[in-house]
C-alpha cells in the first residue's frame, strides 16, 4: 500500500476562525528508531513526540528551533525530540529500568514535559507543564491553554511503523464563540489511526469535514536529520583533558564515538589531535 509519508500539511476554515494541522511520517519515523532497540511503547511515545514537535514548530512564527522533553521519576527516564522550521527533526530516549506497565503514567512517573523554543534571532522561551495526564496530546493542549490561552486540540498515533498528528487551533482574539471550535474538534474526534496513516491528506480532509469549506495549504517535507558531524565531535572532545586523551589513545589506539542519535560512529586516531 501506498502511504502518504513525511509531510506536513496546513488547513484553514472558510467559515470557522480556526486553523489545522496534519503530520504524516514514515521513513524519517523509522530512521529515528532504527538501530536503537527501543521497546515497542518506547518507539510508540517516539513517534507520537515527532508528530506533536512537528505540528508545534508549524505553529511557531519565527524561524528557529523547538525542543519537546518528557522526563519523570518513572523507568523511563527521558524522551526528547528536537525540530526547526525546516521540519528537521531527530530525538532520543534514555530508561533507567525495565518498563512493567506501559501506560504514559506509569513509564514517566511524576514529571513534567518541558517545551523550550530558541528563535534565531531574539530570546529563548521555556514553558513546562506537569505530565501528570493519560497522553502527550493531553499535556499539549495544557501547554496551549497555560501558556498562550489558545484553544487547541492534538490527536497522535504511533504504532513503530507510522506516525502521525493533527492539531486544531482556535485564532486568537477573533471575537466568535467556541462553537464552531468544538464542532471541528468533535468531527476530528471520528479519526482513526489507519485514517491517519494511509489517507492523502485531501482524502483525510475530505471525510471529516465534508460539510465544511476547507482551504488546504501546499504541504512541506518533513525528514529526519541529526546534525552530527566529525568535525562537531571532534569539538566535543575539547572537553576532554589532553592528559586523558593520550591515556585511551595509549590503551586503545584510538578513540570511538557514537551520535546518540543516529548512532554514526566517528573513530579519531592520535593524528587527530595534533
Amino acid at each position: 500500500m501506498e502511504y502518504p509519508t513525511d509531510q506536513l500539511s496546513r488547513y484553514t476554515f472558510e467559515e470557522h476562525d480556526v486553523r489545522g494541522e496534519l503530520v504524516q511520517l514514515t521513513s524519517s519515523y523509522q530512521t529515528l528508531i532504527r538501530g536503537h532497540d527501543y521497546p515497542a511503547p518506547v518507539q510508540e511515545l517516539l513517534g507520537q513526540m515527532m508528530a506533536a514537535v512537528s505540528l508545534l514548530t508549524a505553529t511557531l512564527k519565527f524561524n528557529g528551533h523547538i525542543a519537546v522533553q518528557l522526563q519523570g521519576d518513572g523507568p523511563l527516564n527521558f524522551i526528547a525530540v528536537n525540530g526547526n522550521h525546516n521540519q528537521e527533526l531527530r530525538g532520543i530516549a534514555r530508561l533507567r529500568s525495565e518498563l512493567e506497565a506501559t501506560d504514559l503514567r506509569s513509564m514517566i512517573g511524576k514529571g513534567q514535559l518541558v517545551i523550550t523554543l530558541t528563535p534565531d534571532t531574539g530570546e529563548r522561551y521555556q514553558g513546562v507543564v506537569s505530565a501528570d495526564a493519560d497522553s502527550i496530546s493531553t499535556m499539549l493542549e495544557n501547554y496551549f491553554e497555560q501558556s498562550e490561552q489558545l484553544h487547541t486540540r492534538v490527536w497522535l498515533h504511533a504504532d513503530g511503523e507510522h506516525a502521525a498528528g493533527m492539531l486544531l487551533q482556535r485564532l486568537p482574539a477573533t471575537g466568535k464563540d467556541l462553537s464552531g471550535f468544538e464542532h471541528l474538534a468533535t468531527l476530528t474526534d471520528t479519526i482513526t489511526a489507519k485514517e491517519i496513516y494511509t489517507l492523502p491528506a485531501e482524502e483525510l480532509l475530505h471525510r471529516l469535514y465534508h460539510e465544511e469549506k476547507v482551504h488546504l495549504y501546499p504541504s512541506q517535507g518533513v525528514s529526519f536529520v541529526c546534525g552530527c558531524s566529525r568535525e562537531r565531535t571532534l569539538e566535543a572532545l575539547a572537553s576532554v583533558s589532553p592528559e586523558e586523551i593520550q591515556e585511551i589513545l595509549a590503551q586503545e589506539g584510538e578513540i570511538v564515538m557514537t551520535c546518540d542519535y543516529c548512532l554514526t560512529e566517528y573513530r579519531f586516531a592520535p593524528s587527530d589531535f595534533n
